[in-house]
């Protein structure tokens, strides 16, 4: 017989596994409770799900992202089908999503569209804690509405989701990047303070300089944050339109009692961001803090469409999300735990019971049946073991005497019921439960 060698995962991707974990926030029922929290949140703002295909045309992304970015010029997977056509691996959702509003013809159906998705999205890069080359991302689209009370509802939608999720510290850190005018005034600016340091500059920020400046202020490099500590603010560029828009979001955020601070550095490191950019900090994690961000990308969509529909969204990564829980020992659920575990101890038993299990499943209670074992403590060992509430007990004695036994786990009382009765006994202690 042949046996396949020992396989592992590619570097910078993991498992999500039922339990048996390396680390805790791998464990499935973690990611269940935030996933069940995204749909809640969603649906109380009326937000509807849209899923893309996890590849698409290379193009897709190039030309929306913008070929400047970090994400085309380093981290893209790109391939080649049988037919030589450039395909990617979708590295963000926004572009996937547009070309998906548009190909479907979905613009008619509404004048305003609100939509979400929860979806693996895939970078080369540096594998780091919350990093990695696939990841998995909880993100927003609303197309349609200018105004700047959008914004501060869909950073009103991701503050909520994490307060939901019990994380602490929360800030947001907000700026503007102004329209395409105001940002060519702050390009000179910009490029006036820093070509006397160039040389002081990272290699990374020194190739910026020429093909887009204003990515140099996403730099991570120390150097470069201390050089960019007494750069021109943004803000003082840009136009009266701009400034009221920005105005109006900064009014409406202290309307919600959100909290926060103007960040004149933040501009996103995605070419189609325009007027509102933000990230969202939580304390306790460090320098790298951020745990979702987004912006408005009003033009966006002319590069799918020819069509001006004005746009805003946010991403976060859910690998953040979930550490950033664990990190603060934010309050996570009981794992999900079966109400009755039924324990046949011989093969005709199990033929009795495997009907009443089907029926308790149909009533939306959760029953599992071991199908391996026939001795009373290793049964009885499992009940414990998956959490069960009771474990329903039929051997050969049971049988004969058509009765069986039933055992409170938490309480290890123990009722012997006629056969005939288990079913309703254990429905109303499924309706009586607290």
């Amino acid at each position: 017989m042949l046996y396949m060698k020992k396989r592992t995962s590619p570097k910078g991707l993991f498992d999500i596994l039922p339990y048996g974990a390396k680390e805790s926030w791998q464990t499935s029922h973690l990611w269940h409770e935030i996933e069940d929290v995204i749909r809640t949140i969603t649906q109380q703002y009326n937000f509807q799900e849209i899923r893309t295909p996890i590849f698409e045309y290379a193009d897709t992304f190039c030309v929306g992202i913008g070929s400047t970015s970090d994400i085309v010029s380093k981290e893209m997977y790109l391939f080649s089908d049988k037919k030589e056509r450039s395909l990617a691996l979708r590295p963000e959702g926004t572009s996937s999503i547009l070309r998906a509003f548009f190909e479907r013809n979905l613009t008619h159906l509404a004048k305003v569209h609100k939509l979400f998705y929860i979806a693996p999205m895939f970078r080369y890069e540096k594998p780091q804690k919350g990093r990695y080359r696939q990841h998995h991302q909880f993100g927003v689209e609303v197309l349609g509405s200018p105004s700047y009370e959008q914004d501060a509802e869909v950073i009103d939608l991701l503050f909520s989701f994490y307060q939901k999720l019990g994380i602490k510290g929360l800030c947001v850190e907000l700026n503007s990047v102004g329209d395409a005018h105001s940002r060519e005034l702050y390009k000179k600016a910009l490029f006036s303070y820093l070509s006397p340091k160039k040389a002081s500059l990272s290699k990374d920020s020194q190739r910026r300089m020429e093909e887009n400046i204003l990515r140099i202020l996403d730099s991570k490099d120390l150097g470069d944050r201390e050089i960019l500590q007494n750069a021109p603010s943004i803000l003082d560029y840009l136009s009266p339109e701009c400034k009221e828009h920005f105005s109006g979001v900064e009014s409406t955020l202290r309307a919600l009692n959100i909290p926060y601070k103007v960040h004149p550095h933040i501009v996103r490191g995605l070419d189609y961001y325009n007027q509102t950019v933000f990230e969202i900090t939580a304390s306790d994690l460090g320098a790298q803090n951020a745990i979702g961000a987004g912006g408005r990308y009003d033009g966006f969509a002319k590069m799918f469409s020819g069509q001006d529909i004005p746009g805003i969204g946010f991403g976060t990564g859910l690998e953040r999300v979930v550490q950033t829980m664990v990190a603060q020992n934010c309050p996570f659920r009981e794992k999900n735990a079966p109400f009755v575990f039924f324990a046949p101890m011989n093969p005709s038993c199990r033929k009795l019971l495997i009907p009443m299990a089907k029926a308790l499943r149909l009533k939306n209670i959760p029953v599992d049946i071991d199908l391996k074992s026939y001795k009373i403590q290793e049964l009885l060992r499992r009940a414990d073991q998956i959490g069960a509430s009771f474990a329903v007990i039929l051997g050969e004695n049971e049988e004969k005497e058509k009765v069986i036994r039933c055992k409170q786990m938490s309480s290890r009382k123990e009722t012997v019921l006629p056969l005939t009765n288990i079913l309703s006994y254990l429905e109303q202690a499924w309706e009586e439960r607290s």
